[in-house]
Parts: C-alpha cells; structure tokens; sequence
C-alpha cells in the first residue's frame, strides 16, 4: 500500500525518532509499504518519520546509482534503530534532494565514509562501513530519524534563498506527484 508522505511543516519531521523493539505490530507490512510508497515517488531512501510514523527505520535502494558505482547493484536493505559508530574523510558535496521538500535541491557536504550499526528485518545486529552514495543516503535518512532536514545542513544564505519553497510547501502550495499529508 503506497502511504502519504510528510512534508516540511510536520511537527513529526522534527522529532527524534523512538527505536523500534522486536516485537513491533506489523513491522514487515511497513517494510512493504515503505518500499512501495518510495519507489511510486522515485526516492531511493524513505524513513519512517516521512510516511507519519516516529520509529527508527529507513529502507533503502540504491540500484538507481549502480551506473555510477557498480556495487550498489543489490543495494536494498532495510535498517532498523541504525546508528553511525565513526565518520572519516573529507566531506564531500552532494546535490541533495527529498521527498518531504519537494522541488529543493541543494548541494549537501557529509563526510565521505562512515561505520554504520543497524539492525535488520530479523533484528541480527551489522556493523558495516560505507563510502560513496552508500555513506550519503544513510546519512541523509539516518537524519530524518534525528529529526533534522538536508536543508539544516546548508549555509544560512543559501536557506534564507529557499524560504518561500519552504513556505510555500509547508502551506500545500507545492503539490508533488505523490501522495502527501498535507499540513493543518
């Protein structure tokens, strides 16, 4: 079932997600549904606090990048209460973009490689590190769940440039292809 996705304005998308335990109702048929809701809206990553549920996971599927970088090829996992245990590199800059604030795009430096400790469908513990889009989108959706936006992580100029996009989708005047819940 394709879900209604939160839009900037949404107290929820400020909030710190609470970490999920095993025996969450429905957890598989979320997984589902969040891969459905992201793939109808061409997103490659979707957390939970997006489609108005304030719980630590995000699914995510790379594959659209694998042009670029080979090993994404099977990149399709869900993460549940994922954290990053240590940044390295340089930050890199990346044209960012998602699917709470639609029609914004900005160029966004995070680190360049990350270690990452997340549980899976099954709740078995991982700790990997990434590099490359891997490291980014985590890091774009592991956010979400700490209740920041790619737009906080822009300089202030380039932010005060955006302020009627936000305005206006906070307000529904910005209508995406995909179904949203709009703000009161």
């Amino acid at each position: 079932m394709i879900l209604p996705i939160t839009v900037y304005g949404n107290p929820i998308l400020r909030k710190r997600a609470q970490e999920i335990k095993p025996d969450y109702k429905e957890l598989p048929e979320l997984i589902a549904n969040m891969y459905e809701t992201m793939y109808k809206a061409e997103g490659v990553g979707l957390a939970a606090p997006q489609v108005n549920k304030s719980i630590r996971l995000i699914v995510i599927d790379a594959t659209p990048f694998e042009e670029d970088e080979p090993e994404l090829k099977d990149f399709k996992k869900a993460f549940i209460n994922p954290e990053i245990l240590s940044y390295e590199g340089e930050e890199e800059a990346f044209n960012e973009g998602c699917l709470s604030l639609p029609g914004i795009r900005e160029d966004v430096e995070r680190p360049a490689k990350i270690k990452v400790k997340y549980l899976d469908e099954n709740f078995n513990e991982h700790i990997e590190e990434w590099e490359g889009i891997r490291a980014r989108v985590m890091q774009h959706e592991l956010d979400h769940l700490d209740g920041k936006l790619f737009i906080d992580r822009i300089s202030p100029i380039r932010r005060r440039l955006i302020t009627g996009k936000l305005n206006a989708i906070a307000k529904g005047k910005t209508l995406p292809d995909y179904r949203i819940i709009p703000n009161k």
